[in-house]
């Protein structure tokens, strides 16, 4: 069969005019990748390479949807692992940060004895009452020294966040909710409430 004449006339750089087989392919300037009759030759290889490029185009766009969801899982997972680092270290800075807690509360009931004992009976040799005075101002002095300090409630509103509720009475002139009588000390330690105050509150 006789080879057609390319139409690309003197753009062609296939030879085909000169006698040779066309190999324009993707260069071809003829038409046929426009959807015309191809006039390159009998082994035109436009068509052929038209859908290698679709193909080519296919794949690389999968290629660049699955980059983008392997890019998302990184992000995630990186952003994970700081929320675990970020939780870790916040978990350590408060045991850091309140390390001695267990030790504080056994310490409290001692010095609500040294409180009740300085508080009962007057007739109690004054030499020995100061000595134990002494004590109990030294521990609350070292309490004080590493943060803890005492819930102040007397005539305060109740609050349940620093006080329990152990008792309510009706008293005449005083509005509800407020605390008549401590019954024994709250304490925080640091920004931590470390024991609750135990109250009488007015209704």
């Amino acid at each position: 069969m006789a080879k057609k004449k390319c139409e690309c006339e003197e753009n062609c750089t296939c030879g085909c005019q000169d006698g040779k087989e066309c190999t324009c392919n993707g260069n071809c300037e003829c038409g046929c990748q426009e959807g015309k009759e191809c006039t390159c030759g009998e082994k035109c290889e436009c068509k052929s390479d038209k859908k290698n490029n679709k193909k080519e185009k296919d794949e690389l766009k999968k290629l660049k949807e699955e980059n983008k969801e392997l890019n998302d899982k990184v992000l995630r997972l990186s952003a994970e692992i700081q929320n675990i680092g970020k939780r870790h270290e916040l978990e350590i800075s408060n045991l850091m940060k309140y390390e001695g807690s267990e030790l504080i509360k056994n310490l409290l009931p001692i010095v609500d004895n040294f409180e009740r004992s300085i508080a009962m009976d007057k007739s109690v040799d004054e030499k020995y009452l100061q000595g134990y005075k002494m004590i109990y101002t030294n521990l609350i002095n070292i309490l004080k020294s590493i943060g803890v300090e005492e819930i102040i409630c007397q005539d305060k509103e109740f609050d349940p966040n620093l006080m329990d509720a152990i008792m309510t009475e009706h008293v005449d002139g005083v509005d509800p909710g407020y605390v008549l009588i401590v019954l024994q000390k709250g304490y925080t330690y640091k920004d931590k409430v470390i024991r609750h105050a135990f109250v009488k509150v007015s209704e």
